[in-house]
């Protein structure tokens, strides 16, 4: 076959993917510290990742070197699940963030561990069964005309997909909102205990709210248009449309690490410890609240 530019931007994507993700997962992994509920949903999320981006990496090399009908469908389930699971695994973090502001004061507790592992268990079993779908018969390799933009997938499961994305986004959405008025509130109930100016309020209203539009953002932006060009797309479609909404999705899998993990403060030591050549904490600690993360 050709070179595909497009195809080598893809896997220079899972390239940039694999590597910043398993750097997150080998520091959560190795750090008996990082074993709260948090971190494991935090762990989740980079290890889907990083099969994402080792997806991209295998379906390049694949299709390029050894094109076979049965690898494709292999590396299309592994991509739909990697995808799945780091969409689901960021509605779980979004869940477990409202929780720890709606319920602060039983949150550190065996009922949020179980609830953790629930979300865990239904996030990777939706996923995997999602990805096994193409491997199991659906798939259009024997009905050209029911593809959908993405080949070897029916346009009936990727439109399944799409519509999955818009109802877990539109649930995110409701979460940060709640989210935000938690942080308002509190941020007034603190400035009036504590007499602050009302720049001080302000400021604090701000940074509260300026992070879940940050998170939001990037996945809108990020998955949006490929979700709703799922929808309205067919094998008659450009495959050009294809490229350019997808390549922009895997963008959100390059930035999770960054809006997730290395902006964590306990991570940022264990890194620092390691670029220093220092030991990595192994003492436990108290980690903060996930809605400080």
């Amino acid at each position: 076959l050709a070179l595909n530019p497009w195809d080598v931007a893809l896997c220079i994507s899972g390239t940039i993917i694999s590597c910043e993700n398993a750097v997150v997962v080998v520091v959560i992994f190795y750090t008996p510290a990082f074993r709260a509920p948090m971190f494991l949903l935090m762990g989740s999320l980079a290890t889907a990742d990083l099969l994402a981006g080792l997806g991209l990496i295998l379906h390049f090399a694949f299709v390029y070197f050894t094109p076979s009908e049965a690898v494709s469908l292999l590396t299309v389930g592994l991509l739909v699940t990697s995808f799945t699971a780091s969409v689901c695994s960021l509605l779980a973090i979004t869940i477990d963030r409202y929780l720890s502001l709606y319920n602060a004061l039983t949150y550190y507790s065996e009922r949020t561990v179980t609830r953790t592992y629930i979300m865990l268990i239904l996030t990777w079993g939706a996923s995997i069964c999602h990805g096994l779908l193409p491997v199991l018969g659906w798939n259009c390799l024997q009905e050209p005309s029911a593809c959908s933009v993405v080949r070897p997938l029916t346009r009936s499961h990727l439109v399944l997909l799409s519509a999955s994305f818009l109802a877990v986004f539109a649930v995110m959405l409701q979460l940060y909102v709640q989210i935000c008025r938690i942080v308002c509130r509190h941020a007034h109930q603190i400035a009036v205990q504590r007499h602050f100016l009302a720049s001080s309020h302000s400021a604090t209203t701000r940074k509260g709210i300026a992070t879940p539009a940050v998170l939001l953002g990037t996945l809108a932006s990020c998955w949006l248009p490929f979700a709703v060009y799922g929808l309205l797309g067919d094998c008659s479609s450009p495959a050009l449309y294809t490229y350019a909404t997808l390549l922009p999705a895997t963008y959100n899998s390059v930035l999770n690490p960054v809006l997730y993990a290395f902006r964590n403060q306990e991570i940022q030591k264990v890194l620092w410890a390691v670029c220093c050549g220092c030991c990595s904490p192994t003492l436990p600690f108290r980690s903060r609240s996930p809605s400080d993360v």
